[in-house]
């Protein structure tokens, strides 16, 4: 998981409330096990004018010119902006592996669904919550000004406007160790890897009968 101190990105405005996962990724893309290629499929039904199914060449499907992402002016955001309950509906991990495949950092909303904020964390996208009034701000500026760009701080956990404004928003601070550190749970647990191989090595000396291995026939 990459580190996550502070970021610079474009915004991209997502006017709508209750974004749900299905929305963000469709159910048809969730048959891969592999854990990449979701970021072309990101949004899908409303960034294509055609439906999509998996093994498409996107690159050849007509693009919806009134969705936002397609427009000039917000190619290459990595902050996205959204209304209440974003990523609302069912749990799936694809929904912030596809933001973050498609070039997301973050998400700023004034509420999300509890699964998808506790998704995107374990996956290192991370979810600002910020109240309304601020994000209908940030979305007026955002309109008003090409190439707006906002800072995320992490350490200092402030959101910062062009002109300098910040914007405080809480993060738990376990979340937030994980996320400055690049850590997911298996990098948590890596950390104690002498430790647990030391506990392996004095287990199966106490127990030698535990180094089971299998018969090789030939």
């Amino acid at each position: 998981m990459d580190k996550f101190i502070t970021h610079e990105g474009l915004v991209a405005p997502l006017d709508r409330e209750n974004v749900d996962t299905d929305l963000i990724i469709p159910k048809q893309f969730l048959k891969s096990i592999k854990r990449s290629g979701f970021g072309p499929n990101l949004f899908d039904e409303l960034r294509y004018l055609d439906h999509g199914e998996p093994g498409m060449d996107n690159t050849k499907r007509p693009l919806n010119p009134d969705f936002v992402l397609n427009h000039s002016r917000y190619q290459g955001a990595s902050i996205l902006l959204g209304r209440k309950n974003f990523g609302c509906g069912s749990s799936r991990e694809h929904a912030p592996w596809a933001l973050q495949q498609y070039g997301f950092k973050a998400v700023i909303a004034p509420s999300f669904a509890d699964i998808f904020f506790n998704n995107s964390y374990k996956n290192g996208f991370l979810p600002i919550i910020l109240s309304e009034l601020q994000v209908a701000r940030l979305f007026d500026e955002v309109r008003g000004f090409v190439g707006y760009k906002l800072t995320i701080d992490l350490e200092k956990q402030v959101v910062i406007a062009p002109d300098g404004r910040a914007m405080g928003f809480d993060i738990d601070a376990h979340r937030k160790y994980c996320m400055v550190n690049g850590l997911d749970e298996i990098g948590l647990t890596l950390r104690h890897a002498d430790k647990i191989k030391a506990f392996e090595a004095e287990r199966l000396a106490r127990h030698p009968w535990l180094d089971v291995r299998p018969v090789v026939v030939n």
